[in-house]
């Protein structure tokens, strides 16, 4: 919860927006056709710049991250540089091939689940979406590396969690993290109306609270919410109150997740976030001097934006379960307009 890292400091690199599906859910819109990328030395000195700033995590996504050649290389060099590595795919694409690439270099699979094999192919655009994705999983758990599932949570799905869970549970898989749906990307055209209002997140605490009950300790399940008491209570430095010496501070503590997006801009807390508050362009700037720049110009905003949004979020009348990151992203953007 909240824009800074606590043991676990994330950056997300969204390598590409190419990939072999266009989910209807997809937060930035990837499909077939793109094929926007970095040079290779810009994503290699990012990792090295947000190793010195303190992040201790780096996560591959897209698109689809399988796609991208140097996917292996950019792994490999955030792990000799004490970074925990992290894919999110598909699946599809877990061939042999791929999965020896990733063997020795990510430490999590994450792969996205929607739901049983018809809403998955549904959501997925796709009539073998779910077959080829579970065809692949067996020569991964051989493979030994660790995995788990993504479930995106919509309005109508909640349903079908245990089902979800079931599953990750019987294919070995050691997480399964629910996360709500947000009308960024294509859903805002294809999904608006699926997006689950703060009612539904409730249920879904309950639904998760039972399921870890049913899974024990065989499956880590995780839910993408805060809890309206838990944000009244967050210590200080998590908003950054004005006598915090957040300038003192590594980037690290001030922004996780960091995300750089395919076409090189660094923005806080989500893909797509505000504009008005992104950190600039690796195609202009190391992270460094970016990050310099925004200590200066941007940074006593966004932390007074922060400190609005839990304001608001933990009112007494407002609702005991909210997605924190989703109304940050949703107050950015207004501020941005």
């Amino acid at each position: 919860m909240g824009p800074t890292g606590d043991l676990l400091r994330v950056l997300q690199l969204h390598v590409s927006r190419r990939c072999n599906l266009a989910c209807a859910h997809c937060y930035s819109s990837s499909g077939p056709d793109h094929v926007d990328e970095l040079p290779v030395p810009l994503w290699l000195g990012v990792i090295d710049d947000a190793a010195a700033a303190g992040y201790n995590v780096v996560g591959f996504s897209g698109g689809e991250p399988l796609m991208f050649k140097p996917l292996r290389k950019l792994l490999l060099h955030a792990r000799s540089r004490g970074l925990l590595t992290t894919v999110t795919t598909n699946g599809m694409m877990l061939d042999a091939r791929r999965i020896a690439a990733l063997q020795g270099a990510a430490g999590l699979v994450a792969i996205s689940l929607d739901g049983t094999p018809e809403s998955h192919d549904r959501m997925r655009g796709h009539p073998r979406a779910f077959a080829t994705m579970a065809r692949r999983l067996p020569a991964l758990r051989d493979a030994g590396i660790p995995f788990g599932f993504i479930f995106t949570l919509t309005q109508f799905n909640l349903h079908e969690l245990v089902w979800v869970a079931e599953f990750a549970l019987a294919q070995g898989a050691a997480l399964l993290q629910v996360h709500p749906l947000e009308a960024v990307g294509r859903a805002r055209r294809t999904l608006d109306g699926a997006v689950p209002d703060e009612t539904e997140l409730s249920y879904a605490v309950l639904a998760v609270a039972r399921l870890k009950e049913l899974v024990g300790d065989g499956l880590a399940v995780q839910l993408d919410v805060a809890g309206r008491d838990a944000m009244a209570a967050a210590p200080e430095r998590v908003f950054a109150q004005p006598d915090w010496p957040a300038a003192e501070r590594p980037l690290a503590e001030l922004l996780s997740p960091l995300i750089v997006e395919p076409d090189g801009t660094v923005v806080p807390v989500e893909y797509a976030f505000g504009r008005h508050w992104a950190l600039g362009n690796l195609r202009d700037a190391a992270l460094p001097e970016l990050a310099a720049r925004w200590r200066q110009d941007r940074m006593a905003g966004f932390h007074a934006l922060c400190r609005e949004v839990q304001g608001r979020a933990t009112a007494p009348e407002q609702p005991a379960v909210i997605n924190w990151y989703g109304r940050l992203a949703q107050a950015s953007a207004r501020a941005s307009a």
